[in-house]
C-alpha cells in the first residue's frame, strides 16, 4: 500500500512588498526523499523552506503535513532568546533519557553545550541548531545551508549521519560535494516556480541546461511567429485584413504570451582587475611560530608565495587558519621567525564574519560610505576599479535591483550578502586577493563565475574554505594545518592533498570506514617514471592551464578586432594589448613547460 506523503504543498501563492515571490506553487515530500532544493540567490529557498516548516503562512494555497509527521526546521539565523548556554537551547523538548543525542551531536558537530549562548558565535549557534534537530529525529527535516561554519571534518561526520538515516530531508546548499554526496531528488526553483526532478544534485546542472535550451529554442519559435505575422498584419490588403479579424486577434495574444514570459537572471557582470604587478616573491615565511597560552598554532613554518599562486588554507575549526592568513598578510606578528612582505602590494580582503556589511545600513550606503570607494562630491556615485559610476548601476551589475539599494543589508539573503560583499572588494584593484570562507551562501551559478575569475586574476590568491569541490577547482597548493602546531605543504587542491596524504578518503577517518587497499593507494599516488609527484601533478594541470589561455588570447583578440577601439576606448585598446602580449608569453611559457616535463616523465 503506497504511504501518504510528509508533505504536501497546493497552489501556494505569496507576495512581498508587491513582486509575488511564489504562484500557483505545488510539491509534494514523500517518505524516504533526499532533496536538494537549489535555486538562484533571492529566488526564495529559505522563505519555501519556512513556508514548508509552518513559520511563513502563504497568502494562498494549502500546506498539509502528514499524518503524525513531525517536521523540524534548522534556520539560518536560529532564535536562542530565553536559553543560557547552547546545551540548554539544543536539548529543549528531549526526555532525559535522550540528552545523550545531543552530546553524541554536539560531539560530531564540534559545539560546546555549556557556551553561554551570550558568547556564543553565530557558527556555534548554528551548529547547536543542527544538533537540535537531529537530536529531536522529526519525520521530516528541512536543512537551511546546514553546511555552513562546519570545518570538513564535522561535514563529513554529518554527511555520514544523514546517509545512515531513514528520515527524509529536503537541503538547501551551496557544497556540491555535500549535494552529490546525499541527494537522490532535486527541487528547483526558477523564477516563481518549481520544477522537481528524481536525479540528485550530480545531474542538476545537465538537466538545467536542457530546459533552458527547451525554452531559448521555443521563444526564438514564438519571436518569428509573431515577427512574420506583424508583418502580414502590416502589409495585408485592409480589405484582407477584415476578414481576418481572428488573425489580428491571435497576434495579439502571441505578444501577450511574449511579454509574460519572465526573464531569466544572468549572472553578475563581476570582474577582477589585477592592479600593479607586485613583487615576484609576494610573501616569504621563514620558521615561524605562534602559540596562544599553552595552544601551538603553529611551529616551524616556512612557505615562499610567488606572484600568481592559488593558495588554500585547510583544517578543522579553531586550528588557527585565520590566524596563519593573518601572520602572512601582515595582520599579526609571529612569536618567533620572519615574514618578508613583497613590493607593491595591493590587498583586497574578504572575512568570513563578514564584518564588512553593517546591517542597518542601506546597499546604497554600504557603497558610497566605502572611503575606498567614495567619489569626492558625488553622493550618488561609486569609485569602481579607478572610475566613477552611478551606485544603482553598479548595484545592477551584481543583480540587485532599483527598489533594493535603499532596503536595509539585514533585510538581504546570506548569498545576497555574499554578492554585496564581493562588490565591495571587486571595486578595488588589487594583486593579492585574500577570500575567508568565500563561498558561503553563494549559488551554483555565482560560484562558477567565481572560480573563472580566480582562473583569469593575475594577482595572487589565498584562500580559506571548507568547501572541497571549490578547493580542488581553485586551489594549486594547499597548506593543511593538522593540529598541535603542525602545517604542511601540499601541490594541489583538496583531492591532491588527500592522495599525498595516502588516504583515499577523507571522510572515511571521521566515520570509520573501509580504506582502499595500500597497494592501490600506492598506484594512485605513483607518479610517472622520472617524474616528482609535483611534476606529475603540474604536467596533468597543464593542458587545462594551456586552453584556458588560448580562450583567452582568443577573446582578446576579438575585442582588438574592433577597428573603432583603438579611437573609441585607447586606454582599454592599450591594457587589452598588454593582456594580449602577457597571455603570449605565458602561453609560451606553459607550452614549453610541458614540453619539457613531457620528456622528463618519457626519459
Amino acid at each position: 500500500m503506497a504511504r501518504a506523503p510528509l508533505l504536501q504543498l497546493t497552489d501556494i501563492s505569496l507576495t512581498f512588498g508587491g513582486d509575488p515571490v511564489f504562484a500557483d506553487l505545488s510539491l509534494v515530500v514523500q517518505p524516504g526523499d533526499r532533496l536538494a532544493l537549489v535555486g538562484r540567490n533571492g529566488s526564495g529557498k529559505s522563505t519555501l523552506m519556512k513556508v514548508m516548516a509552518g513559520l511563513v503562512e502563504a497568502d494562498a494555497g494549502e500546506v498539509v503535513p502528514g499524518p503524525g509527521v513531525r517536521v523540524g526546521y534548522m534556520e539560518q539565523d536560529p532564535d536562542l532568546a530565553g536559553f543560557e548556554t547552547l546545551g540548554d537551547f539544543a536539548s529543549d523538548g528531549l526526555d532525559p533519557g535522550e540528552l545523550y543525542k545531543v552530546e553524541r551531536a554536539g560531539e560530531g558537530l564540534k559545539f560546546d553545550p555549556d557556551r553561554p549562548v551570550a558568547t556564543a558565535s553565530g557558527g556555534e549557534r548554528r551548529r547547536a541548531a543542527l544538533a537540535r534537530l537531529m537530536a529531536s529525529e522529526p519525520e521530516l527535516m528541512l536543512l537551511d545551508e546546514p553546511t555552513n561554519h562546519l570545518d570538513i571534518e564535522a561535514i563529513a561526520w554529518l554527511e555520514d549521519e544523514l546517509k545512515s538515516t531513514r528520515t527524509a530531508f529536503v537541503t538547501i546548499s551551496h557544497d556540491r560535494a555535500f549535494l552529490r554526496a546525499l541527494t537522490r531528488g532535486t527541487l528547483w526553483i526558477d523564477r516563481g516556480a518549481v520544477r522537481r526532478a528524481d536525479i540528485g544534485f550530480d545531474g542538476f546542472e545537465a538537466w538545467r541546461d536542457k530546459i533552458w535550451e527547451e525554452e531559448d529554442q521555443q521563444r526564438h519559435k514564438l519571436d518569428r511567429k509573431i515577427k512574420a505575422e506583424a508583418r502580414w498584419a502590416v502589409e495585408g490588403i485592409s480589405a484582407r485584413r477584415k476578414r481576418n479579424q481572428g488573425r489580428v486577434r491571435a497576434l495579439g495574444e502571441l505578444r501577450a504570451e511574449r511579454a509574460s514570459q519572465i526573464k531569466r537572471q544572468g549572472t553578475a557582470a563581476m570582474a577582477l582587475e589585477a592592479g600593479p604587478k607586485s613583487g615576484r616573491k609576494v610573501i616569504e615565511a621563514d620558521g615561524i611560530a605562534k602559540a596562544f597560552g599553552d595552544k601551538q598554532i603553529l611551529r616551524d613554518f616556512s612557505i615562499t608565495v610567488q606572484r600568481g599562486d592559488r593558495i588554500a588554507l585547510v583544517g578543522p575549526n579553531g586550528v588557527g587558519k585565520t590566524t596563519l592568513l593573518n601572520m602572512m598578510i601582515g595582520r599579526e606578528t609571529p612569536d618567533s621567525g620572519t615574514i618578508k612582505l613583497g613590493t607593491n602590494l595591493e590587498l583586497a580582503l574578504l572575512d568570513q564574519g563578514r564584518d564588512q556589511l553593517d546591517g542597518d545600513m542601506s546597499l546604497w550606503d554600504s557603497l558610497t560610505g566605502d572611503p575606498d570607494m567614495r567619489v569626492s562630491g558625488k553622493a550618488d556615485q561609486v569609485l569602481v576599479r579607478g572610475m566613477p559610476k552611478h551606485v544603482v548601476g553598479y548595484l545592477k551589475e551584481f543583480l540587485f535591483d532599483e527598489a533594493q539599494a535603499r532596503a536595509p543589508v539585514r533585510s538581504l539573503s546570506g548569498g545576497e550578502k555574499a554578492r554585496l560583499l564581493l562588490a565591495k572588494i571587486m571595486a578595488r584593484e588589487s594583486n593579492l586577493l585574500v577570500l575567508d570562507e568565500p563561498t558561503n551562501d553563494l549559488d551554483v551559478e555565482t560560484l562558477d563565475l567565481l572560480q573563472e575569475l580566480l582562473d583569469t586574476y593575475d594577482g595572487t590568491v589565498i584562500l580559506v574554505s571548507h568547501d572541497r569541490d571549490f578547493l580542488d577547482r581553485v586551489a594549486a597548493t594547499t597548506i593543511a594545518m593538522e593540529g598541535n602546531g603542525r602545517a604542511t605543504v601540499y601541490a594541489g587542491g583538496w583531492s591532491d592533498y588527500l592522495a599525498q596524504r595516502g588516504q583515499d578518503d577523507f571522510e572515511g577517518s571521521v566515520t570509520k570506514a573501509k580504506q582502499a587497499p595500500p597497494k592501490a593507494q600506492a598506484q594512485a599516488a605513483k607518479p610517472k617514471k622520472g617524474l616528482s609527484f609535483t611534476e606529475q601533478h603540474r604536467l596533468e594541470a597543464l593542458p587545462d592551464e594551456i586552453a584556458r589561455i588560448e580562450a583567452e588570447i582568443g577573446k582578446l583578440q576579438e575585442l582588438m578586432s574592433d577597428p573603432e577601439l583603438f579611437t573609441r576606448e585607447p586606454v582599454k585598446f592599450q591594457k587589452a594589448t598588454e593582456a594580449l602580449i602577457a597571455r603570449q608569453a605565458k602561453l609560451e611559457a606553459a607550452e614549453e613547460e610541458w614540453l619539457a616535463l613531457e620528456e622528463k616523465a618519457g626519459a
